[in-house]
């Protein structure tokens, strides 16, 4: 899909989040700039502690900055209304986290079924789930899947409500390789086919070659940006 850098999805000035614990403060987040543009691929990438999942939580509705603005399509969001940013996140964005957070009792279709439930425009769980090359195993419960498929599970749940924002905390931290490959392709393959902005936190900087752009972080502030002059395939990653 040709990425339209003239329109932003989503654009957050000045974010500071400064977290208190008793007479501690620890600044999360240091007066950050950011604009996610319609249907491009952006990874995170930086230590740990240097404030990329607060970011991240902050864009998604699920933290709230101490002080800053987010906008997303031209409509600054309450970041104080709860029910505003429960609104959000319902209807605009899809998490995929480290951990996969499905229900066991639940097979593969009835956990991304959880989600088609809610949403005002969703496609079939079987559709989502062979969005990410899982058609073949809809009826499985998460014990009867490896880790990779598991993830591809989760993923498929985000995607089921067509969001037009995709967050991904660190999706391949816990797998091989090989197997995180598999993972990469599938959220590439939604970021191209459906169009669906996407942000990816990764330490591993051999990731960052799949994205549009790059956005390096080191103590609470984004330190450098870079555009990639092209995207690689996940199989030609390095790792």
């Amino acid at each position: 899909m040709e990425k339209d850098a003239s329109a932003t999805a989503l654009q957050a000035r000045d974010l500071i989040k400064i977290y208190r614990m008793g007479t501690v403060e620890v600044h999360a987040l240091r007066g950050v700039d950011v604009d996610l543009r319609d249907g491009e691929l952006v990874v995170l990438l930086g230590p740990s502690g240097s404030g990329k999942s607060t970011l991240l939580n902050i864009l998604g509705g699920l933290d709230r900055p101490t002080s800053g603005s987010v906008v997303f399509r031209d409509r600054e969001l309450d970041m104080n209304n709860a029910r505003t940013l429960n609104l959000y996140r319902r209807n605009h964005v899809g998490f995929v986290f480290q951990f996969y957070n499905l229900i066991p009792s639940l097979t593969a279709r009835e956990n991304v079924a959880l989600v088609t439930e809610i949403a005002r425009d969703p496609m079939p769980p079987s559709e989502a789930l062979a969005m990410v090359g899982l058609g073949d195993r809809l009826d499985r419960f998460p014990a009867q899947l490896s880790g990779g498929e598991q993830q591809r599970v989760a993923i498929a749940r985000a995607i089921a409500k067509r969001p037009d924002l995709l967050l991904c905390d660190e999706p391949t931290g816990a797998l091989d390789s090989k197997t995180g490959i598999l993972v990469l392709d599938a959220i590439l393959r939604i970021n191209r086919e459906l169009g669906t902005t996407t942000a990816l936190i990764t330490h591993n900087a051999v990731i960052a070659e799949i994205a549009n752009r790059v956005l390096y972080f080191a103590d609470g502030r984004i330190v450098e940006t870079r555009r990639n002059s092209g995207q690689r395939a996940p199989s030609e990653l390095a790792w």
